[in-house]
């Protein structure tokens, strides 16, 4: 057995490594995504209060702190049990709406798009988004603008870009101001035009791509995401929805709070993330990791669109038919990730426009007030990679007692470790190693975009050091980039 390692997977939030097996034939026998940090975010939330909870785990992650907050912020609402007023609700919603365009247009246009524009095999010093700058500078500064624009909307509400406590239990501490609301109103059609131009530049490069489309995930599973009570796309509220991969509802109308009735855990030995699976079809074991009736799901934007009866605008709508004619209904290919991303960007716009003349979103009337009414809660919601649980126990004085959290990323694990796999076995056969190979492995791990902490990588080359080790330890070959 021969052992290929890259460490660390560049261009995502966090730090991980994979590790690629090869019997003696040179044949890849597997590969496994391992998340090499520990955060302990659930341990050390132990007896704080929970008012304090939402601006506490905002800061789990400095891309995604929106999704944390408002998670957070509807557990505590059931905490409370108060049916917060309709303008908080309609607020928290146009800020979700940003975070999932300044988010998305993170992973696609910054972290992602120098592999598809540039090449999986182009000089790795310019495969960056400083190259991309270079390459197609109309682009890129479109994916900057785009990004801007979700980042905007966050700050009109909360007061900051990042981190922000606006969200509260029982409701928001402010509403949007007329200022803001003319600010946001003036970017829309430069950031409906941005994204357009970005999803037709990326239909025409899928045919330079079917490789990748074949190979990058593309496998059965289950889909998993919130729904309305019609079965649109939805980002805030709503009740889960599991679809197979032939498009099958096999369970639908479940409520988040009960979550563990549906949801397994599993912690493997190699990774600090932890491993969700559908619990009525079991954990999937080595064996049976591609069979229909196996327990991997995935979430995120590409789940969202397979779950969906539609998305309830009119150019989103017309890009998820499309979207659904090349796959062929049902979408299984990671790789669509980021198409998936990019309708979702599109979506979100078109919602913001249609949300933001309502004279609720400037209302004074922002908070429920009670007092401690429920120990144990669950608030779920739409995170850009896909739905977020924070569920809590608390005491007679509101502090927490115990915390769970199931972040998207962690139940993408699964599937992300069957992705390397796949891409590896694709991609390499015998002891040589190019560059191009694994940075089509590393971009299978990008397609989901995970988010593994606060930060991210530094820009450009990362240093990487990778050995053919033998059985008896014996090093059969090394590459180090420096």
């Amino acid at each position: 057995m021969k052992k290929v390692i890259i460490d660390p997977v560049t261009r995502i939030e966090g730090h991980a490594k994979i590790s690629i097996y090869l019997d003696d034939s040179g044949q890849v026998s597997d590969a496994r995504f391992h998340v090499t940090e520990f955060r302990g975010f659930e341990k050390f939330c132990e007896g704080r209060p929970l008012w304090e909870m939402p601006g506490i785990t905002a800061r789990i992650c400095g891309i995604c702190p929106v999704s944390h907050l408002l998670a957070s912020a509807k557990a505590g609402d059931r905490i409370l049990a108060v049916t917060i007023p309709k303008a908080a609700e309609k607020l928290r919603r146009l800020m979700n709406l940003g975070q999932i365009i300044q988010s998305h247009a993170l992973s696609f246009f910054h972290l992602s798009a120098p592999d598809l524009l540039l090449g999986m095999d182009s000089d790795p010093q310019k495969r960056n988004v400083f190259g991309l700058i270079a390459a197609e500078p109309q682009l890129a500064r479109g994916g900057i603008r785009l990004r801007q624009f979700g980042q905007e909307i966050i700050e009109q509400l909360g007061g900051r870009k990042i981190h922000s406590s606006w969200a509260v239990p029982g409701g928001v501490r402010e509403s949007l101001s007329q200022e803001g609301h003319t600010h946001i109103q003036n970017r829309i059609p430069e950031a409906r035009t941005i994204i357009l131009d970005a999803l037709g530049k990326f239909k025409n490069l899928l045919h330079d791509y079917e490789k990748e489309v074949q190979t990058f995930g593309n496998f059965p599973s289950l889909f998993m995401g919130l729904v309305t009570s019609d079965g649109l796309w939805e980002h805030y509220d709503g009740h889960i929805r599991f679809v197979d991969s032939a498009g099958n509802i096999i369970a639908d109308k479940l409520d988040p709070t009960n979550y563990q009735e549906f949801i397994g855990e599993v912690v493997q030995p190699d990774s600090y993330l932890k491993s969700p699976y559908y619990r009525p079809l079991g954990y999937p074991d080595q064996s049976d990791r591609c069979r229909l009736d196996s327990g991997i799901y995935r979430v995120g934007p590409l789940a969202r669109l397979n779950i969906c009866s539609q998305i309830g605008t009119p150019l989103a709508d017309l890009e998820l038919r499309e979207f659904r004619d090349r796959g062929k209904g049902t979408v299984t290919s990671s790789f669509f990730y980021h198409y998936a991303r990019l309708i979702e960007i599109l979506a979100s716009i078109e919602r913001i426009e249609i949300i933001i003349d309502d004279p609720d979103l400037m209302s004074t009337k922002l908070r429920a007030d009670a007092g401690i009414n429920q120990l144990e809660v669950v608030g779920c919601s739409e995170a850009p990679r896909g739905t977020l649980f924070h569920h809590y126990q608390v005491d007679e004085n509101g502090l927490l007692q115990k915390v769970n959290l199931i972040i998207a990323t962690g139940q993408n694990n699964l599937a992300m470790n069957r992705t390397v796999a796949q891409i590896a076995r694709h991609f390499i056969h015998g002891s040589e190693i190019t560059e191009g190979m694994l940075n089509r492995i590393e971009a299978g791990i990008r397609a989901f975009d995970p988010c593994l902490s606060c930060s991210t990588h530094a820009v450009g080359q990362m240093p990487l050091h990778i050995q053919l080790v033998g059985t008896d330890g014996s090093i059969f070959n090394e590459v180090w980039r420096e």
